[in-house]
């Protein structure tokens, strides 16, 4: 019986070591892991400063930048005159800039001209390259978005790994001891080898899961590098904890409207239907002259000099298969901008809705898990040791029950990581913060037992 007593103490003292009791109020030792926070003298990777890294260097953002400014160069090339023409010429000697004396068709002479489009062409060319610059700016907002949306879902990502290697190597800590504790009961006649030998399979099972969640660890942390236009094999201090999340306040049709306002690529086609109606009206502007405007003079021997000024007009003689077509080719261009704009209101809003039922569903799992299965499992395991004491149950059962809670943590942080990685995702489509704010805890809690 003291042996038995004995076994029972050092059980209870491996599970307090470990579970997150309220030691200091006095309470009973509960089902949750302490949090062993990164050491205060240590770096951490916070969320800002990779969001802020990623924008600053990721070569997409930079690229999307500089077609932006291509584009924009454009708008006063699309607004100018054509090119002046400058001729020089001569008539009689094939010396350059001589006349034959006595001939007065010989002669030598300049001439300039400029052809002016009709009134209001430049102009309908000139909004035409704003708008497609203004649409450009757009695609640099959702390059920006994107990127932002790709850092914080692998920094939650690297987060979660974090967070999960840390608990396996405590829970393979723990059940090391519970092995051992196995083991001496055993060698006194008190327990049953399989329990040894099933303590020892569950060791190796955490090793082998510790090596899978460790290689996805640098497979998360090659990718924030990637992100920020990095190395891939450059080494991260650990990720800042996640100090909680917040509740999702918006509803589902408040963030329609809002992606319906600020969904890039909304925008982006939007302005392409814009530009693709002046287009119309240029192409229909097509169908009148344009004037070409030319002064000449001409130098001749032992006559006066000559002045001369000509006029032309081109004739659209030709408007059956050009001028026609371009007001079709455009009305096709408009009608084909306006129905990728809808199809993109239906993919945003599928995509929407996708990502808000994936929070609500992490949302309501990370209550679930903070508020049910925590409490649940941690009152498991305090009825399984009690019964172990009076040898009502076997020792794999506390040990199954000790698992069970670490395996609940992993899942809640694995959530908590899903539900910010949706917000994250909805930020993109919305231009609207979502995952700034935390209220609420970042560790479930088992409540206090009186």
């Amino acid at each position: 019986m003291v042996r038995n007593g004995f076994s029972f103490v050092l059980v209870a003292l491996v599970f307090a070591v470990c579970f997150a009791a309220e030691a200091q109020t006095g309470s009973r030792v509960i089902a949750q892991v302490s949090d062993q926070g990164v050491p205060a003298d240590q770096a951490v990777l916070t969320l800002d400063d990779v969001v802020r890294t990623a924008l600053a260097q990721n070569p997409a953002v930079r690229s999307a930048a500089h077609t932006v400014a291509a584009q924009r160069a454009k708008v006063p090339q699309a607004g100018s005159l054509p090119d002046p023409t400058f001729s020089v010429a001569w008539a009689g000697n094939i010396q350059p800039f001589s006349v034959q004396r006595g001939d007065p068709s010989s002669y030598r002479g300049v001439s300039a001209s400029q052809m002016l489009p009709l009134f209001g062409k430049r102009g309908l060319r000139r909004d035409i390259a704003t708008k497609e610059a203004d649409a450009t700016e757009w695609d640099v907002e959702a390059v920006r978005r994107r990127v932002a949306a790709d850092v914080k879902a692998a920094f939650y990502d690297y987060w979660y790994y974090d967070k999960a290697i840390r608990t396996t190597q405590q829970n393979h800590e723990l059940l090391t001891k519970l092995s051992q504790i196995a083991e001496a009961r055993y060698r006194v006649g008190k327990g049953m080898q399989p329990d040894v030998l099933r303590s020892q399979v569950e060791i190796s099972m955490l090793l082998q899961k510790l090596t899978t969640l460790e290689q996805q660890r640098a497979t998360a942390q090659a990718r924030l590098n990637a992100l920020m236009g990095r190395n891939t094999d450059t080494a991260l201090p650990p990720a800042a904890d996640v100090a909680g999340y917040s509740p999702l306040n918006y509803s589902l049709d408040e963030l329609y409207k809002l992606a319906r306002q600020a969904d890039p690529e909304y925008q982006r086609m939007q302005k392409m239907i814009e530009r693709n109606q002046l287009a119309v009206n240029l192409a229909q502007k097509d169908y009148l002259p344009d004037l070409s405007v030319g002064y000449m003079y001409q130098q001749r021997p032992l006559m006066p000099d000559m002045h001369g000024m000509t006029f032309t007009v081109n004739i659209p003689i030709f408007y059956k298969t050009k001028q026609r077509e371009e007001v079709r080719q455009a009305k096709e261009e408009e009608l084909s901008a306006s129905s990728a704009r809808d199809n993109r209101q239906n993919e945003l809003y599928f995509d929407l809705k996708q990502n808000y039922l994936a929070a609500k569903a992490s949302e309501n799992l990370l209550k679930l898990f903070s508020q049910g299965v925590v409490p649940q499992s941690s009152l498991a395991l305090e009825s399984s040791m009690s019964a172990y004491q009076v040898g009502n149950v076997d020792f794999l059962t506390v040990m199954g029950n000790f698992t069970t809670v670490l395996n609940y943590q992993t899942d809640y942080y694995r959530e908590l990581a899903n539900y910010q990685t949706s917000l994250a995702r909805m930020e993109a489509l919305t231009g609207t913060e979502l995952t700034s704010a935390q209220a609420l805890p970042a560790t479930p809690q088992a409540p206090d037992k009186k």
